[in-house]
């Protein structure tokens, strides 16, 4: 049977987004990501993080400050018995099958963990994100931004609560 997945990018879903952030001091969590993620964690969705992170092409920061803050990442979930099952980057600048808005990263994690897209879930701030997700074949597409929309291709909601909300309401997932 293959697996459920909630596919989350990083900056401005999981974290604020201040641009190019790769120090712990600099990472601020965003309001109800743990809730949001042990609720779906308690569904039975594998999650993952789907994020660029051209700061690392850009010279900004390196593979290994990237590397050490996704430790941290990955640990503050643990703490709170949610966990992270990988967390695929793209150091890339444009050019490159893994940079969103192209699917790499969503079909390496499909592939490697054996998703079923058509029960997975990408939670998105941009709408490159959703664009990765439509081309992967992610049956529901969600946008954080209370400035935009929905659309044919994918819901929008203000913030994470309001998302979980959302979710919590449906009858099966």
């Amino acid at each position: 049977m293959k697996n459920k997945a909630l596919f989350l990018d990083r900056d401005g879903v999981i974290n604020v987004d201040k641009k190019y952030v790769y120090k712990i001091k600099d990472f601020e969590f965003c309001e109800g990501i743990f809730e949001l993620c042990e609720f779906f964690s308690q569904k039975g969705f594998l999650i993952f993080v789907i994020t660029n992170q051209s700061g690392i092409a850009r010279g900004y920061y390196t593979e290994e400050d990237f590397e050490i803050l996704s430790a941290f990442v990955l640990d503050e979930f643990a703490k709170r018995k949610t966990k992270i099952s990988k967390i695929y980057h793209c150091p890339h600048l444009e050019g490159c099958e893994c940079r969103k808005p192209k699917p790499g990263m969503l079909l390496k994690a499909k592939d490697e963990f054996d998703i079923n897209m058509q029960n997975s879930i990408f939670i998105g701030d941009n709408l490159s994100d959703m664009e990765a997700g439509l081309s992967a074949g992610v049956k529901t597409l969600v946008l954080i931004d209370p400035s935009l929309k929905q659309s044919k291709d994918f819901k929008s909601f203000a913030n994470l609560t309001e998302l979980l909300n959302f979710f919590k309401s449906k009858e099966k997932l």
